[in-house]
């Protein structure tokens, strides 16, 4: 991997980080988009789509609606894709299942997103009394400075995660990776059927009708089915 793909990957944040709240709204932000369309990008389709079929469920309960500020799933998935590629390609990790061991270390890095989230919503608490006096004034160009400003903070928190989390993974992989590496590549079946059996676990603690979780388990039901048979 070159440079350009590092800056592909951060723009991709960027744009997803967006996607999850400040702007769009066209669902870009979600893991099992957001990962293959960065690995498409740099050139690894598969490794992002295995990123993101791990990520999509952890966190489809915590959704970032209102006031809740979940870890962010969306730069863990872009994050952890850049990894998996990168890795991928050296010598001493090809043995190892690099989308689940990527994965693995890019999630509690994750939880730096709560940070630079938090930061950038009180920077823009600030920003809304500013923009409140602007148009009390009549000055409207200085009201949509602050609300360029305020999606800027957004940009930039998205961007500072990505760092953080590609960033501390360049850094932890190969220190950790021989401590790992066999018991992982062991396990990494077992281990990719339990992220969408934890995620499972999940939506079915927020579901409360009886005809809902009767007709999500048969769904998941056959698809596990579907997916043994082919």
């Amino acid at each position: 991997m070159s440079w350009t793909d590092y800056l592909i990957g951060a723009l991709i944040a960027v744009v997803a980080g967006l996607d999850r709240t400040a702007a769009f709204q066209f669902m870009v932000s979600r893991p099992i988009v957001a990962a293959p369309l960065t690995g498409w990008l740099l050139g690894d389709a598969s490794a992002g789509l295995q990123v993101g079929a791990l990520v999509e469920l952890l966190w489809l309960g915590r959704l970032p609606v209102g006031a809740a500020i979940p870890p962010d799933d969306t730069q863990v998935a872009v994050g952890a894709t850049v990894l998996a590629i990168f890795f991928a390609g050296l010598t001493h990790f090809a043995a190892l299942p690099a989308p689940l061991v990527c994965t693995l270390v890019a999630m509690p890095l994750g939880k730096a997103g709560q940070f630079f989230d938090r930061a950038a919503r009180h920077w823009n608490g600030r920003l809304l009394h500013r923009a409140q006096q602007a148009l009390a004034a009549g000055k409207l160009e200085e009201a949509e400075r602050s609300h360029l400003l305020g999606i800027g903070h957004f940009a930039a928190a998205a961007f500072v995660t990505y760092l953080v989390i590609v960033g501390g993974g360049s850094l932890l992989l190969p220190i950790l990776a021989p401590y790992f590496a066999s018991p992982v590549a062991e396990a990494s079946t077992w281990l990719k059927l339990a992220f969408p059996l934890v995620g499972t676990a999940v939506l079915l603690g927020t579901i409360n009708v009886s005809r809902s979780l009767t007709l999500f388990g048969a769904s998941f039901g056959s698809a596990l089915l579907l997916l043994w048979l082919v």
